[in-house]
């Protein structure tokens, strides 16, 4: 917990950009906090965030979601906490598509709506345009950016020659579909790198190692994988051991679990691009809290990235976004 205060305490100061100040127990604002899933150590770090966000203002946090990244599982937890009527919601849509018309439902019922991590539609919100435009702000890491970071990151470890590949969880899924896509546009700037065909693994791990060990069948001069998420990137580094290929194909990992420390160190992954999920959970709920209160919101507030290796995971200013469990 002390880490996370040490890396919210700067971001204190952005609450005066929302001009919040805390209210009184009789005007004590509900948010809820619906993630992708309850279980993952990114999703538990933003709820920490929010919760400081939460405490800073004098409002109550619900945080309430399924155990799976799964918009089946999602909409009942949904239809739930719009049951309950919070005075805003923050959720992380699990489909872009899936989870517009359940989301509708909220500010149907007067729930201000704002997603955090993952969108619905395009992701551009109160533009006066499609079905999906009604929330009022995304917060989340910039995906785009943080592939094309992941594809730098890449380039450099393999010398900027030769075959590399995204392994993904599968299309329809904001925030993965946009680390592709940033990934193999900043591969272009790199002419004497080959991006093979996209593998999806349905989030198994085991599918991403098999994967792996087809496509160097197929390739025995593959030098690179980007996992876009981390079961993706954590499934192709077995796949990289199991082929004996380990420190050859490089792995790079998106999100930094504990269990982070320990891969880089062995060797498992070479590099993981770190988000600041705290963060996106801090200025979720100071954007919802200070829309409650009638101040005007951007209707897009980015965060930031660190890079993760070998030469500096021990470093306490790089150990800070570590997520948290």
């Amino acid at each position: 917990m002390r880490k996370l205060l040490t890396a919210l305490a700067a971001l204190a100061v952005a609450a005066t950009a929302f001009g919040i100040e805390g209210v009184s127990a009789q005007e004590k604002k509900t948010i809820a906090l619906i993630p992708g899933l309850t279980t993952d150590g990114f999703y538990i770090t933003m709820r920490r965030g929010a919760e400081a966000a939460a405490r800073a203002v004098g409002a109550e946090l619900v945080f309430q979601g399924a155990p799976e990244f799964n918009p089946v599982l999602q909409v009942p937890v949904l239809d739930a906490i719009i049951a309950r009527k919070p005075d805003a919601i923050l959720i992380a849509p699990t489909d872009k598509t899936q989870l517009i018309q359940p989301l509708k439902k909220a500010a149907d019922a007067g729930i201000p709506v704002i997603t955090v991590d993952t969108f619905i539609g395009t992701g551009q919100y109160q533009t006066g345009a499609g079905e999906a435009d009604f929330p009022l702000a995304y917060i989340a890491s910039d995906n785009v950016l943080g592939g094309r970071i992941a594809a730098r990151a890449l380039a450099k470890a393999i010398g900027e020659k030769g075959k590399v590949y995204v392994s993904n969880v599968k299309p329809g899924i904001s925030t993965t579909d946009q680390r592709e896509e940033g990934f193999k546009d900043e591969m272009k700037n790199f002419p004497n790198i080959e991006v093979l065909e996209t593998q999806f693994n349905d989030n198994d791990a085991n599918k991403a190692a098999s994967q792996l060990q087809s496509v160097f069948a197929r390739n025995p001069d593959l030098v690179g994988v980007f996992g876009a998420n981390l079961f993706s990137a954590l499934g192709a580094a077995n796949g990289v051991q199991q082929a004996g290929q380990s420190g050859t194909i490089k792995v790079v990992a998106f999100d930094a679990p504990p269990s982070i420390v320990d891969n880089i160190k062995t060797g498992l992954v070479d590099i993981a691009i770190a988000q600041h999920p705290s963060e996106i959970g801090y200025f979720g709920v100071m954007a919802a809290f200070a829309h409650l209160n009638g101040q005007s919101i951007p209707t897009s507030i980015g965060t930031g990235f660190t890079v993760m290796d070998k030469d500096n995971i021990a470093d306490p200013a790089v150990a800070q976004f570590i997520y948290n469990e």
